[in-house]
């Protein structure tokens, strides 16, 4: 094993805080033999210290004896791991701006920052340092940097990938997702993650548009999405309209912020009470937010979620997609995040709440423009409907494997 030392890839994005050469780890051949990957910096790579987005994480661990399994499936397959990638502070920001090893670039629209968690892995892709990238997604980490960045990102089914040597940040709502500009590449990826047929194989034959979620997207979004949309429906099936959430999901996103402190801060509570970590300042208000509410009875945030899911699977069915924008907005730029409002936040997760809190795979495609930058349309499958997804993505980008 080698790390920095590859000094063929120059990484001019800031996408990456290592840079590898495990060619020797790599299979001699496979599905995706040839091919270079990046992993977020919350994997596990045997001899290698997982940072977690922070320098204080990495100053007070250990190097991993094991790699994480979905690594490990991608190297088995052929692929050869080339980069250790920037994530935001133990996986908790959505805008992809680390204030310890800086903002990853955004190939796609450069003046504007690329999304999180999973930054670098989406600034890498769409800068091609690499083919395609892990990340994890616990609230949107794969498909808002994905819509930013103008790539695919798909979440899975939660727990249909191991999580395993992946640092936690919620684990009830944690996925491993993956990255690629290619549709047919995406699929590729996934055909060595997801270990054989899902528990739903079903062609796609009903697309719900989600009225309810599309009315949270910027105007211009919208009208981008709305076209995007009848182009789905010609060219994979019927679409109609229906409502999933309450007020804008202002009662999901209620749930999801009372599901999520006990688990977080089971995670992290005692290092940040020995380590005293130095986080961004909005990064140290989420986790006082996480202490605060860390004993907090979720029994109705448990009941509400179970409600939720046994509606979209009504609406769902075997043969069902429901269809969202992947982001309400455009990437913002760089000096606008830094005044970004609590509100943004709160309309993005509303958003990309819905999917973790379902449990459900999502796959964002990237389908329209809006001022010159991308944004991205989503379809939300069946439990176990990955292939699905994956084969909808190929159809409609023409792509093959």
């Amino acid at each position: 094993m080698r790390w920095e030392a590859n000094a063929a890839m120059k990484d001019n994005l800031g996408a990456l805080r290592l840079r590898l050469d495990l060619a020797e780890d790599a299979a001699a051949d496979g599905p995706l033999a040839g091919l270079t990957f990046a992993a977020k910096d919350v994997f596990d790579v045997a001899g290698i210290v997982t940072g977690g987005g922070h320098p204080d994480w990495l100053a007070t661990h250990q190097p991993a004896l094991r790699t994480a399994p979905a690594v490990r499936a991608c190297l088995d397959a052929g692929a050869r791991l080339s980069g250790i990638a920037i994530a935001d502070e133990l996986a908790f920001s959505l805008l992809g701006k680390n204030a310890h090893y800086g903002t990853p670039v955004n190939p796609a629209c450069r003046d504007r920052v690329p999304g999180g968690s999973s930054s670098g892995s989406a600034s890498a892709v769409a800068g091609s340092l690499v083919d395609f990238a892990l990340g994890t997604d616990t609230a949107g980490s794969i498909r808002i940097p994905a819509s930013y960045c103008g790539i695919y990102g798909l979440r899975p089914t939660h727990g249909r990938i191991p999580v395993d040597g992946v640092l936690p940040l919620s684990p009830s709502f944690d996925t491993v997702g993956w990255l690629a500009r290619d549709a047919g590449l995406l699929e590729r990826v996934g055909h060595a993650l997801l270990g054989g047929a899902g528990a739903s194989s079903n062609a796609i034959r009903r697309i719900v548009l989600l009225e309810d979620a599309f009315a949270l997207a910027d105007a211009d979004v919208r009208a981008a999405l709305d076209k995007a949309a009848i182009r789905v429906a010609q060219a994979l099936a019927p679409l109609g309209p229906a409502t999933l959430g309450h007020e804008g999901y202002a009662d999901w996103l209620a749930a999801y912020n009372a599901l999520r402190p006990p688990e977080i801060w089971a995670a992290y509570g005692a290092w940040i009470a020995q380590a005293k970590p130095r986080f961004a300042p909005q990064i140290a208000k989420r986790f006082k937010t996480v202490a605060r509410n860390a004993n907090a009875d979720t029994t109705q945030a448990r009941a509400f979620r179970a409600g939720a899911q046994a509606k979209a699977k009504a609406l769902i069915g075997a043969d069902g997609v429901l269809m969202l924008p992947s982001a309400p907005t455009i990437a913002p730029k760089k000096g606008a995040a830094e005044t970004l409002t609590l509100a943004f936040r709160e309309r993005t997760i509303r958003l990309s709440c819905i999917s973790p809190m379902l449990g459900l795979p999502e796959i964002s495609m990237p389908l329209a423009m809006v001022d010159g930058c991308p944004v991205g349309l989503s379809l939300i499958g069946p439990a176990g409907g990955e292939e699905a997804l994956l084969r909808a993505a190929v159809a409609l980008s023409g792509s093959s494997t």
